[in-house]
């Protein structure tokens, strides 16, 4: 009988180690959860801030091109920033619409949408940039596919934001319907 005794006694006290150490696990695994949710939150609120800046950034950078397309072209695009999740990262993808059509800036459009929409976003990234940097905007080139019929409003826009932002432009340029303000002749 103590033989049985022994065995019983050992059984115990292995049982009570182990629902000891289950409670302790299981207080465990109530802090990690607990943990997880904070976590959860903390993820939660930093993408809907995330979010936010995506659009103020859209609204600014995309308000921008849209004005610089209307300033030149006829009929012209509208340019939008679409942020997509992909692979745990947010990536923009930048399109032209018009009618209601979503259209590839760089299969879908004409060169000359495609190097004004560039040259706002480069103004775009210079007036956004923190902190200021000086407010000259080099350009080589820019509006070559730009068609003759829209050169003059190009030269307008050029002078309207460099006059209204405050920044000079340095443009290495052929075409004399561009030409403006200092011109020096290499």
């Amino acid at each position: 009988m103590n033989t049985l005794r022994e065995i019983v006694d050992k059984r115990l006290s292995r049982f009570g180690i182990t629902r000891d150490r289950c409670r302790r696990e299981a207080a465990e695994l109530r802090r990690v959860d607990a943990r997880m949710e904070d976590l959860r939150e903390a993820q939660d609120i930093t993408q809907h801030v995330a979010q936010q800046i995506q659009q103020q950034a859209h609204n600014q950078i995309a308000g921008a091109v849209s004005r610089c397309l209307e300033a030149v072209f006829d009929e012209p695009y509208v340019f939008r920033i679409h942020f997509e999740r992909k692979r745990d990262r947010t990536e923009a993808r930048l399109v032209f619409e018009r009618d209601g059509l979503e259209v590839s800036p760089m299969t879908a459009s004409g060169g000359g949408v495609v190097d004004v929409a560039a040259f706002a976003l480069r103004l775009s990234c210079l007036v956004l940039a923190k902190p200021q940097p000086r407010n000259v905007l080099i350009l080589d080139e820019p509006f070559k596919y730009v068609s003759a019929e829209y050169l003059p409003r190009v030269r307008v826009l050029l002078e309207t934001l460099s006059e209204e932002m405050g920044i000079q432009i340095i443009m290495v340029t052929h075409i004399k319907e561009l030409q403006t303000g200092e011109v020096i002749g290499l």
